[in-house]
Order: C-alpha cells, then structure tokens, then sequence
C-alpha cells in the first residue's frame, strides 16, 4: 500500500485582502496671529505647496479657521503636525508668541487636499 501525502494549498493574498493604514488629516488651525504671507511660507516650506495651492490653505484657514494640508498616514502626520508648531512666531507681526497650531484627525475616504495635488 503506497503512502499518499496530501499537502496544504498555499493561500493567496489578494491587494484587496491587504488591509490599508489608515489614514490622517493635518489640519491647520486659525488663530488671527499669522499673516498670510506666514501661512504660504510654511505651506511651501513644510508640505511642498505650490504658490496656488499654499494661497489656497491661507484663504481656507482664514475663511473657515482651519484647512486640511495634508493627508497621510500616522507617523508623517505627527511629523508634520510637529513640524508646524516648531516653524516659529511669524517675524511680521510684531506681537506674535509663536508658531501655528495644528492637529491631526483621522481623514475619511480622501481628504481636502486631494484636489490640490
């Protein structure tokens, strides 16, 4: 009688079986103590903006007291978020005491900033 050995099938994968990070907004908040030029600098500076899309954060920041910059996940998020509070005060206004504030929130499918790439 002849020994049969049945092996397992390898289980497969599939991109949609992959579970993705989840993803974070960075979002810039208002406060009525940087000007726009600061905002625009920093948008550049720290996420890469273009002039049009820094122009755009600054008006949205100022219009609706925050602006989603970025969307990513945790660990670059917190980076940036970072990053935003160690920028400094804004060297244009005379009493300003310091950087912008901003906070992470986790992003719903996309983000603000999708059509701004």
């Amino acid at each position: 009688m002849a020994n049969s050995l049945t092996l397992p099938v390898p289980s497969v994968r599939t991109e949609k079986d992959r579970k993705q990070p989840r993803m974070w907004n960075v979002v810039l908040l208002d406060d009525q103590h940087h000007t726009y030029d600061y905002v625009i600098e920093m948008s550049q500076r720290l996420f890469g903006h273009t002039l049009e899309v820094a122009v755009k954060v600054a008006k949205t920041v100022d219009k609706d007291g925050r602006a989603v910059c970025m969307t990513t996940h945790r660990e670059h998020a917190e980076l940036k978020v970072e990053q935003v509070h160690h920028f400094g005060a804004d060297p244009r206004i005379a009493d300003c005491r310091g950087a912008m504030n901003a906070i992470l929130e986790p992003a719903e499918m996309g983000g603000d900033d999708d059509d701004q790439r």
